[in-house]
């Protein structure tokens, strides 16, 4: 909850985070680039990633605190599993989205999230979870067609090593504020 002083400024603002898995270079930078590439005005703002939770308000730095012990408290009980990326899949005319989709680790993320979704973090989200990695967002018809198709053959895999927590900026951009390693055997 923000706070006030006696001229009516904030106190405590609210932040805006977001829980995610980052993908790892090569493969995240060369995901952000084609972003990019396509002309999608986000892509310097959003680090490539796998949503687990999307954008969120919090009240404070004390509400922020309950929320990083809890992503502790879940990477701590996580181990790594594989992802693999492959081909492109459409949100399209629901939403105007078109993202790498997961061949493999899907199961694994869809846990993850859960595990995420609990305790400061529960909350009914408007729309079911479906984990995926964007590449072209609110663009042109043409684009996003372009972007489903040139990336239709995309493969990449990784192992989930941990997740982060992002917090949005002033300036519109999402920056990494902790990251959580998970647990290795």
């Amino acid at each position: 909850m923000t706070g006030w002083d006696s001229l009516g400024e904030a106190t405590d603002p609210a932040r805006w985070i977001g829980v995610a898995i980052p993908i790892p270079d090569p493969y995240g930078a060369e995901l952000q680039r084609l972003r990019r590439a396509f002309g999608d005005p986000l892509a310097d703002a959003i680090p490539t990633h796998i949503t687990l939770l999307p954008p969120t308000e919090l009240g404070g730095a004390g509400e922020l605190a309950g929320v990083e012990r809890h992503l502790r408290e879940v990477a701590d009980a996580e181990r790594p599993f594989p992802i693999t990326l492959s081909g492109t899949g459409t949100f399209r005319p629901v939403s105007p989205v078109v993202f790498i989709a997961l061949a493999e680790g899907a199961d694994g993320c869809e846990d993850l999230q859960r595990r995420v979704l609990a305790g400061p973090l529960a909350r009914e989200l408007p729309f079911p979870y479906h984990p995926h990695v964007t590449v072209a967002h609110h663009l042109p018809e043409e684009v996003m067609d372009r972007a489903y198709k040139e990336l239709a053959g995309y493969e990449a895999a990784f192992e989930v090593q941990g997740f982060s927590l992002y917090e949005h900026g002033p300036d519109g951009v999402w920056r990494p504020r902790s990251h959580f390693p998970v647990v290795n055997d």
